[in-house]
Formats: C-alpha cells, structure tokens, sequence
C-alpha cells in the first residue's frame, strides 16, 4: 500500500454496497473505512485526519449525502481537506446541481462501474495530495509572514527606544571608568548636553540641527542656554571645554 495514499471513507446505507466498493478499493492499494450513515461518518472524518476521500450514496435516510457533505465541509481545515464523490442510482439534474454547490467533487450513476471509480478516485487522490502541498506551503509563508512581522515590530521598538535616549556620540567606556559630567556641566539637561557635546567636536548648528532632528534657530537656543548655565563665554570655551572622549571636562581645565 502507498504510505502516501490517504484514506476513504465508504458511505453508504446498503451494507452490501459498501463491501462491495471496499473490496475493490482495498484490492487495488487503497485503506478503506465503511459505514452506514451520515452520523457515523462524521465521527470517523472527526477522529481520524487521515480520511481524505469520501464516496457516499445521495439518497440515505436521516442524512443523506448533501447533508453529509456540507457538514464535512464545516469540519473540514486545512489540515484535514477532503474531497467527496456521491453516488445514486436516481440521478435528477436538481441532485447533480445541489451537490455540486455542497463541494462535491464527482457524481456517478448506479450500478457502480469498477474502472469509472477506480479512475475518478485517483484523480481526486491527485489532487488532494497538491491541496495538501499547497496548504502545507502556505502555512510555512504564514509562519515566515509573523516571524517577519515579529521582527519589525522588535526593530520599530528598538528605533523609538533609542529615539528615546540621550545622544551619545563618545567611544565605549567599562563601566569601572565612565564618568558622570562635572560641573557646571551636570546643570545641562540630556538634550543640552547632547549639543555641548557636539560643539565639543566642532560641529556648526546646522550639522548640529541635522544630526538631532532640530531646526538651525533650536540648536541657537540651546547653545545660548548652555553658555549661560556653564558661564562660559563664548562657543570657543565651549567646545574647550569638552575632553575629547566626549565628556565635560572638569572645572580646572576651564
């Protein structure tokens, strides 16, 4: 038998009928399961996730073979698809019609004819399989999608956490070794000393204003509040004023 083949589902209320189409599935490499109504077929599509075809009879009482249909259809996923061929032996155009909207696959007339069955079920069997394929490589784009979604949204968290943050331009430091801004420079706000920190390295305000997302007149202001803070005189003091690893330097360098 095919590892691969999945397994049918014989629904039918005549017991002999569903021996019958058993045996000649079963004989050409097919595992079969067989039942007489609807109800009981249900409950096997239910506990077993290898059921991939059903053959079912139209007319049956309690439920017949539109209704079994429609409600595989709700159980159906797509882990478990199936496909479905009803069988009747009072074909009206009305039937055909109804079942085809229900989801069935195929419809034949009885007295079942081996070679017609045999057919259609490997074609179904066919195209189950790339159901199968294509459910199982939609999941796997599904699964890439949020892992893809998951990081954007780490990396957007990331930006506004570090938009969040004080500018630090300086070389890493160990920790025994950083050092806390002296005064007056520990007067200056983040943002402030941000600014000091880049006039330290001698930028203009405009590359200033560039570099922290501020406007020309903005960077002035900050500059102007720093030297008054600082007492400092002028922007050459200033920009002397920083080490060249970025932090202030202390009073006595002044």
């Amino acid at each position: 038998m095919d590892p691969e083949a999945c397994t049918l589902l014989v629904v039918d209320d005549e017991y002999e009928i569903v021996v019958e189409l058993q045996e000649l599935l079963e004989s050409n490499g097919y595992r079969c399961i067989g039942c007489t109504s609807g109800a009981d077929a249900l409950q096997h599509f239910q506990s077993d996730p290898s059921i991939g075809l059903i053959l079912c009879d139209l007319h049956m009482p309690q439920m017949d073979g539109i209704a079994l249909v429609r409600q595989l259809e709700r159980l159906g996923t797509p882990d478990h698809p199936f496909e479905a061929i009803i069988f009747t032996g009072q074909a009206e155009s009305g039937d055909v019609i109804a079942a085809m909207r229900a989801g069935v696959a195929d419809y034949y007339q009885k007295p079942i004819v081996a070679d017609q069955v045999l057919r259609a079920v490997r074609h179904l069997e066919r195209r189950l399989r790339q159901r199968r394929q294509d459910n199982l490589e939609l999941a796997q784009l599904n699964r890439k999608l949020r892992a893809l979604s998951e990081s954007i949204e780490t990396l957007y968290q990331d930006i506004n956490r570090r938009r969040r943050e004080p500018l630090d331009h300086s070389p890493a430091l160990p920790q025994a070794c950083s050092l806390a801004p002296h005064p007056p420079f520990d007067r200056l706000s983040p943002r402030q000393l941000d600014v000091a920190k880049l006039v330290g390295k001698g930028m203009t305000n405009y590359q200033i204003a560039c570099e922290l997302g501020l406007t020309e007149n903005t960077v002035k202001l900050y500059v102007s509040q720093i030297l008054r803070l600082t007492q400092l005189h002028n922007r050459t003091q200033l920009a002397l004023a920083m080490s060249p690893s970025g932090q202030p330097a202390s009073e006595a360098a002044l």
